[in-house]
């Protein structure tokens, strides 16, 4: 089979007050499919939130643009939430089954492009999320008896838990929404910003290549 190498734009998936997000179809560019690996684009605007979810396949995020940019992330089997700041620059992996949310706490737009391996996806060459909020948020699809019993809540706070957020994937928090606080120390360890990476190859009046191994970020291994 003859593979097209030709550059293809990403699809829009959704598009909305905070924020937008892209994917290239595997269906559209069978070059993704037969390499096994995903992409998408996230796009926020100020104050754009990208409710929780969780993906099938392990990713790796760069931002492209912005410097306000906020991640929450709660790993398997973790106690607690770590919440990381994020700047034009940055690699931040995210592996499968990792939930995390993402906000745009700056003045500029967001933008992050995401890139994975997808041998074990459900879709080769796309990411299939799971979200955990919203009117695509898995707990809608349980009764709110059901709900109130799994989470030893009453009925109106079963249905609140599961209902009452109408937004779809990314909306527009309002001015002054209180949010978690970054910790600094987490975002050192978790979070490695490129950009200011001293290159591996320079040459004078062409460019720099810069690479990123496990051995500079270990958190690439995990």
């Amino acid at each position: 089979m003859e593979l097209n190498f030709s550059p293809k734009f990403a699809q829009k998936i959704f598009e909305g007050k905070g924020g937008t997000y892209c994917s290239w179809s595997s269906t559209e560019y069978e070059l993704l499919k037969e390499a096994k690996v995903g992409g998408g684009r996230l796009v926020l605007q100020p104050r754009g939130f990208a409710f929780p979810h969780y993906a099938d396949s392990n990713k790796i995020g760069y931002v492209l643009q912005g410097s306000g940019g906020v991640v929450g992330m709660v790993y398997p089997k973790a106690s607690q939430e770590v919440v990381l700041t994020l700047k034009a620059g940055d690699i931040i992996p995210v592996s499968s089954g990792v939930v995390s949310w993402w906000y745009n706490n700056g003045d500029s737009e967001l933008v992050i492009v995401f890139l994975g391996e997808t041998s074990k996806a459900y879709i080769l060459g796309e990411f299939t999320y799971f979200f955990l909020a919203g009117t695509l948020g898995i707990l809608g699809g349980f009764s709110t008896a059901f709900n109130s019993r799994a989470y030893n809540l009453n009925i109106e706070e079963a249905e609140n838990l599961a209902k009452r957020q109408t937004g779809v994937l990314i909306i527009k928090l309002a001015e002054g929404q209180k949010m978690p606080q970054p910790s600094k120390n987490s975002t050192d360890k978790m979070v490695y910003n490129i950009d200011a990476a001293s290159p591996d190859f320079h040459v004078q009046n062409a460019g720099n290549l810069a690479s990123l191994t496990e051995k500079k970020f270990p958190s690439l291994e995990k």
